[in-house]
């Protein structure tokens, strides 16, 4: 389902911390929001799984408004994975991602027609079905990366939000997972720190500086070296490999004299 956002401004306390931000992620493609610590890439999500309504502007998931749905029926439609999950570490991993059916329950009921094969699916798409029975608690930081994944898969969600999913992963279960989201085919909206994982992952990217777009583009056009310096403060350029992977490749030192000023009350 084709995600659409227009002209969003946000302001916390007072202080306007996202300007008129545009993006459009079509049906199936994986857009990054990456952008310097203060540039408003979470605000920014946060308006899009409704946790912040937007001080103006509008988050259309196909032809609706976001907000115009209830709070149920926006988690039957969109799901996400943050960093900061408090998932009981004492539930097993079947448990877990059952939770994920939650909105698809009745009032006062556990059980609807249907949780049994989404749950078995959302594991399986995952990887994660050898573990079922497992303490969620013992589980490896990509190891509940998976389940937190399978568990907004088992919401059977129009759209994906992740915010930063490889955060403290280890290299071999970064690309692992990145891999796996690219998989997935569902419209993805995901935070990034990483340029190069960025620009692995991503159909496109969105820059945000200051709470503005600076850039909005696939990797190679959107992370050029005018960009990079005057967004991340950094001499680097974006180039495709002989394997086809982007990569960004840096200078030895940062650019003097080029401020990157986070907003506040962003992140």
């Amino acid at each position: 389902m084709r995600l659409r956002v227009d002209n969003v401004s946000v302001a916390l306390g007072g202080v306007p911390v996202l300007h008129d931000v545009s993006l459009v992620a079509e049906p199936g493609q994986v857009v990054g929001l990456v952008g310097p610590n203060g540039s408003g890439k979470s605000t920014l999500l946060r308006t899009v799984y409704r946790s912040l309504r937007p001080g103006s502007g509008t988050v259309r998931l196909g032809e609706r408004d976001v907000w115009a749905w209830s709070s149920r029926e926006a988690a039957r439609r969109i799901a996400a994975v943050l960093q900061d999950d408090t998932t009981p570490a004492g539930m097993t991993v079947a448990e877990v991602v059952e939770l994920g059916r939650t909105p698809h329950h009745a009032l006062f009921t556990r059980h609807a027609p249907g949780d049994e094969a989404a749950v078995r699916d959302a594991m399986a798409r995952a990887g994660v079905s050898a573990m079922a029975e497992r303490a969620f608690g013992s589980l490896s930081g990509g190891e509940r990366q998976r389940v937190l994944l399978a568990r907004a898969l088992a919401q059977q969600p129009r759209l994906l939000v992740l915010d930063e999913p490889t955060n403290h992963l280890d290299i071999q279960a970064r690309f692992e997972l990145l891999d796996l989201i690219r998989e997935l085919g569902t419209t993805t909206l995901v935070v990034m720190h990483e340029l190069d994982l960025a620009a692995r992952v991503c159909d496109s990217l969105v820059v945000l500086h200051g709470g503005r777009v600076a850039a909005a583009a696939p990797a190679l056009d959107a992370l050029t070296p005018d960009v990079l310096r005057r967004v991340f403060g950094v001499r680097a350029r974006a180039a495709r490999d002989p394997d086809g992977v982007v990569r960004v490749t840096y200078a030895a030192q940062p650019l003097a004299g080029v401020p990157v000023t986070p907003v506040a009350g962003t992140r």
